[in-house]
Order: structure tokens, then C-alpha cells, then sequence
């Protein structure tokens, strides 16, 4: 089982955005139920997720509407939240070093 490092951000972001709250509970149970050993392995389930280096990865939730950025540690099975905003605050960060 991985753990998800915080679940709190989530419910942060959804109270401010509610219509993301149906998505992003998927997400967070799909990812508690998946052991994802390899970037390919995520990719197989989330065909829009971006790859970065550094065990980042930019998951698209609701159409693209949101942005989630997430640091894995595959060994670990742990998933960071390193970011999730609208597809405007996510163009004004870097992915890779957030």
C-alpha cells in the first residue's frame, strides 16, 4: 500500500474548488490501491500524466482544469503532493524543482 504524503492537501484544494473533490478522491484511492514501480507503470493508468526527472509527475485532474505534482518514491511506495492548483497557477511554477 502507498502512502500519500498529504491527504490534507487535497482537502485543502477542494473546499477552495469543489468541483474537484469527485477527481481527486478517485485519485487518492486509485494511487492507495496501486503499486507503481516504475514511471511506465503510471503511465499505463494515467496516459496524460506527465513524467518529469526526479521521481516528478504532473497528473492532469478534471479535463486539465487542475494540475497535480507529485514526487515518488518508488522503493518507498510514498507519493509526495508537491503542488495541485488551476492549470494557470501551474504555469507559473517549475514542476521539476517544486
Amino acid at each position: 500500500m502507498k502512502r500519500v504524503i498529504a491527504k490534507s492537501v487535497l482537502h485543502n484544494f477542494w473546499v477552495k474548488h469543489p468541483d474537484s473533490k469527485d477527481y481527486l478522491l478517485v485519485w487518492y484511492d486509485t494511487v492507495l490501491k496501486s503499486v507503481w514501480r516504475t514511471p511506465a507503470e503510471i503511465k499505463k493508468r494515467y496516459g496524460a500524466a506527465s513524467i518529469l526527472k526526479n521521481g516528478r509527475v504532473v497528473f492532469n485532474k478534471k479535463g486539465g482544469s487542475y494540475r497535480l505534482v507529485a514526487r515518488i518514491n518508488f522503493k518507498k511506495q510514498w507519493i509526495f503532493i508537491r503542488f495541485i492548483g488551476t492549470h494557470k497557477e501551474y504555469e507559473k511554477i517549475d514542476a521539476n524543482t517544486i
